[in-house]
């Protein structure tokens, strides 16, 4: 669990279970959110967003706002995982 400022915000950032990270990757992510800055701010409570990080994945967030601003990472995605859909297969379909 760390634990974060952005715009005079606190922030809580937990790790379910299921994910095992190491120290860099921790920080790695923790910088990435940084980097997010206010923006932050605009997800309300209950949704979740992704972060595309080329070293560590497609990373899930799930957002809480009550008691405390809390991020989870519910999941990490890594890129040898992504199935990317060809936009010219739909056309094609539709043909």
């Amino acid at each position: 669990m760390y634990r974060f400022s952005i715009e005079g915000e606190d922030w809580i950032l937990r790790f379910s279970p299921n994910i095992v990270l190491e120290g860099n990757e921790k920080k790695a992510i923790l910088t990435s959110l940084l980097q997010i800055g206010k923006d932050l701010d605009s997800f309300s409570h209950g949704h979740s967003f992704l972060i595309f990080n080329k070293n560590i994945g497609a990373i899930v967030f799930s957002v809480e706002r009550i008691p405390s601003l809390i991020l989870t990472i519910t999941n990490i995605v890594p890129k040898s995982d992504w199935y990317i859909q060809d936009p010219s297969l739909d056309q094609k379909l539709n043909e």
